[in-house]
């Protein structure tokens, strides 16, 4: 049998269909009228889990639903509480979710949106329940998850990757927060790797990349004749992340009108292809992320903070590559042997001061610009041994493109002359293809074959 759940509503459709609702799918249930009643009852009784609506009399304030949450967060801190409220009222949910409620429902809900709600909150209190609270190692997380692609075991990402383990088996969304640079991409890949969902999609969705009038044609598809230019029907990314998980990068470049559209289908788990008027359920875990700073965004009017709920049930920040420079070398090993192997020189190993050099470094670009790093040592040196000069010949480069700092590299070789060496090299090494050499120098492939037509250099 599964857990018991304690309604609180004096709405007896409401109390009734919530019932049926959640014993045909398989709960236990039981019902209140009152505040009073609930906390007797909770007092009384093993709840996993309470469904309460904001009102129970005539006042329409919200306020007595505020005062029970409160109470039964006081009594009983553990068991999750989601909210039932109209759209009108998503100001007052946002505050119940800011005193401990676990989500909020909207009026008039769906079916679908109620149980995986339900689903999701006994999920993750199942989890933080049953965790233990030392901290585990390296090697006891890899033996419990497969967390193969991340490399490092500083304190700060093993905690990160013991929080991500545990909720993965959860349909909770996550926020991942962080740098440019800092792997967030490869966090929610693990997510989704680790989750009942990692045999269906991982669709990447970069929304500063999307303008605001291709938004609901890209994210939810449109039907043929929806618009001019629509020739043919059209999937959008919701759909084909259907049954596994959607990964909205820059969350925080979305505009404002767009933020709505992605609210509506978070809240309802509906949404509507453009051309049609037929709903469509979403079955999709939506991870976000982004490098902005959404509490600012919220102040200054320009991210919504019901959406914001919507997405950092769970909020994990990554800390930038300068606060765990002990990972660096696990780090420089891990690229070189993949960089090596692209070039076939597999013999390629790094000096132990090189290694000390690179820790010293602050890496604004952070784990990014440390693979870059490493990509151009290699393509600048015929050395098997990376030594301090065959990083600072590169980095020293990075700095004068980005007028950081003004010096003539050591050498005996203009900044020139390097260049055109490094793009000569990466071209040979990638037999020509444009797109790989622009992502191994770090450039946009205007501005490769810009510096292709500079040197004379035939594409």
């Amino acid at each position: 049998m599964k857990p018991s759940i304690l309604i609180v509503d004096d709405d007896a459709s409401v109390v009734t269909s919530l019932t049926l609702l959640l014993k045909q799918a398989g709960y236990h249930s039981r019902s209140v009228a009152t505040p009073a009643e609930a906390v007797a009852t909770l007092r009384e009784q093993q709840i996993a889990l309470v469904l309460q609506d904001m009102n129970f009399s005539r006042q329409t304030t919200g306020q007595e639903g505020l005062a029970l949450l409160k109470q039964i967060k006081a009594l009983k801190p553990e068991v999750p509480v989601i909210l039932i409220t109209a759209w009108g009222s998503i100001a007052l949910a946002v505050l119940g979710i800011k005193s401990g409620a676990s989500d909020f429902i909207t009026k008039p809900w769906s079916n679908e949106q109620i149980l995986q709600s339900v689903q999701t909150a006994l999920g993750l209190a199942a989890v933080t329940t049953n965790h233990k609270q030392q901290s585990l190692s390296r090697e006891e997380l890899d033996k419990q998850y497969d967390f193969s692609s991340i490399i490092g075991s500083d304190a700060k990402l093993l905690q990160i990757l013991e929080i991500i383990g545990r909720v993965s088996s959860t349909n909770a969304s996550v926020l991942i927060t962080g740098e440019s640079g800092t792997g967030k991409e490869l966090i929610a890949e693990a997510i989704h790797n680790n989750s009942p969902r990692k045999a269906r999609p991982f669709v990447k969705v970069n929304l500063g990349g999307i303008s605001p009038t291709l938004f609901e044609s890209e994210m939810f598809g449109h039907i043929k004749g929806a618009f001019t230019d629509a020739r043919q029907d059209r999937k959008g990314r919701f759909e084909i992340a259907h049954g596994g998980t959607i990964f909205l990068d820059e969350i925080g470049d979305l505009d404002a009108g767009c933020q709505v559209k992605l609210l509506r289908v978070l809240q309802d788990r509906t949404y509507e292809v453009l051309g049609s008027s037929t709903p469509r359920t979403v079955n999709t875990r939506v991870i976000s992320a982004t490098n902005a700073n959404l509490a600012g965004l919220i102040e200054q009017g320009e991210f919504r903070e019901d959406l914001l709920y919507r997405l950092n049930l769970i909020a994990v920040h990554l800390p930038p590559l300068r606060e765990r420079s002990g990972d660096i070398p696990a780090l420089v090993n891990h690229f070189v042997g993949k960089i090596a192997s692209v070039y076939r020189r597999n013999d390629i190993t790094v000096s132990s001061e090189a290694l000390h050099w690179l820790k010293q470094l602050t890496w604004h670009g952070n784990i990014r610009q440390l693979k870059q790093l490493i990509e151009r040592a290699v393509l600048m040196t015929q050395n098997n041994t990376l030594d301090v000069a065959d990083f600072s010949a590169p980095l020293s480069m990075e700095k004068i493109k980005a007028g950081k700092e003004a010096f003539t590299p050591a050498g005996g070789m203009t900044l020139e002359e390097m260049e055109r060496e490094m793009i000569q090299k990466s071209m040979q090494m990638h037999n020509g293809n444009i797109s790989k050499v622009a992502e191994a120098l770090g450039l946009s492939r205007a501005a490769l074959y810009r510096r292709l037509e500079k040197f004379g250099i035939a594409p």
